[in-house]
């Protein structure tokens, strides 16, 4: 029992020290490592508190203190990544509570973290699969997405538009989102997960035409999914949530918008980023450093990579925008969100971990003060000790950071439904 006191404690007191170090080795690792102490934090302060209890039982003082530091630590991240904020009441009023209905608040969560949360699963969706929503003008090359929505016809009238990360030139739709976006469906949310070719098929003109291409899909096709075309809402993760805000700030954009949709109709209700890089000249170095894999030979565009190969050009951005950002730096600010703030820009919730190894959390507070100053209605949630991808690689059930930041998507999206 000694040894098993040992083992618990020595886990619990591990990972909670994983917390506090941000490591620079491969990709895989800087995510993983501290993403796995962070995640699975109720489950090492578990096991911290049953070492310190044999240790204390059976006579071993060392596995009592480091049982006791282990889940004390991991007791204080569940704490500091659930707590309570004032970004609702900053941007939609004092009263905000009351603005969302008994009936659409009884399908949210309850609270920002349960051990061990059940998932709403009240609502069996449909998911309708590899829809075509685009054929690129002058080719066959179509682009799919997947479609979620309530089985009983039981419909919110909002869709929320995804877009998968990946650094603009790996993954796919259905990465680790079916949690998430069952959830969404069963509080009468249509969800659209989209597809689109990635770099260096293309260049960033040819993926941000792609995201808009499905904003205008799924506006033409709103009546079919029982959908209001005034309530659709972007999100997405990564490069994903960056491709998302572009989309939302420059729906009108010449040199962003493609001519087979320049006069649709692209605006958007609101936009939800899960740690978007919104300045790709500050995140140019580290995304060539955080992955030593990365191949920096040319590639010539046009060439569509298969899965396991494209892992090994993810973050190469001088392929995305044409160079490095002093041989085209002003194609960098074009591609800056921030660079296209103004007053008429929809409302923002911006969720980021401050431990994020790939995209600089000064960016994101950088836009969301120009968003402030700009009157737009912004919330930007800051998880402590956490990981870029918090969402994506463990259960929902437990993760701490993940479940709050459901807790706030299920408020932001009832509260720009409610409003015009």
């Amino acid at each position: 029992m000694i040894i098993l006191a040992y083992t618990l404690s020595g886990l619990s007191l591990l990972m909670s020290i994983l917390l506090f170090i941000k490591p620079r080795v491969s990709l895989l690792l800087v995510l993983f490592i501290p993403l796995t102490a962070a995640a699975l934090s109720p489950i090492w302060a578990i096991m911290g508190a049953v070492g310190a209890l044999l240790g204390w039982a059976y006579g071993a003082p060392w596995a009592v203190l480091m049982g006791i530091l282990g889940a004390v630590t991991m007791i204080l991240y569940v704490w500091g990544s659930t707590r309570d904020h004032n970004g609702f009441e900053n941007s939609f009023g004092a009263g905000w509570k009351d603005q969302i209905t008994p009936d659409q608040a009884k399908h949210m969560l309850k609270r920002r973290w349960s051990v061990f949360m059940k998932m709403n699963t009240s609502t069996e969706p449909i998911w309708e699969r590899d829809i075509p929503f685009s054929t690129i003008p002058g080719t066959d090359r179509q682009l799919h997405c997947d479609i979620w929505r309530p089985a009983n016809g039981e419909v919110s009238g909002l869709a929320f538009v995804y877009f998968h990360g990946g650094g603009w030139t790996a993954m796919d739709k259905d990465f680790g989102t079916r949690p998430f976006f069952q959830h969404l469906v069963a509080q009468g949310h249509t969800v659209m997960d989209v597809s689109y070719r990635l770099c260096p098929e293309v260049d960033i003109y040819g993926v941000i035409g792609d995201v808009k291409r499905a904003i205008a899909w799924m506006k033409a096709n709103a009546s079919l999914y029982g959908v209001n075309p005034e309530k659709i809402v972007l999100g997405g993760g990564s490069a994903g949530a960056h491709l998302a805000l572009l989309a939302a700030y420059t729906p009108e954009h010449p040199q962003l918008t493609p001519q087979d949709i320049k006069d649709a109709d692209l605006s958007v209700h609101g936009v939800i980023s899960y740690y978007a890089p919104t300045d790709l000249e500050v995140g140019y170095q580290p995304w060539l450093t955080a992955n030593p894999r990365i191949k920096m030979d040319p590639v010539p565009m046009g060439t569509r990579l298969e899965p396991s190969e494209a892992m090994r050009y993810l973050g190469r951005l001088d392929l995305l925008l044409g160079g490095s950002p002093q041989e085209v730096p002003d194609i960098y600010q074009l591609v800056n969100p921030t660079n296209h703030v103004q007053r008429e820009c929809p409302p923002m919730l911006l969720l980021q971990g401050d431990r994020d190894v790939l995209v600089a959390l000064d960016t994101t507070c950088a836009l969301y003060t120009k968003l402030v100053q700009a009157d737009v209605p912004a919330i930007k949630v800051v998880f402590p000790w956490t990981e870029h991808g918090f969402d994506l690689f463990f259960p929902l059930q437990i993760n701490p950071a993940a479940q709050s930041a459901l807790y706030d998507v299920d408020r932001f999206l009832a509260l720009l439904l409610n409003n015009d």
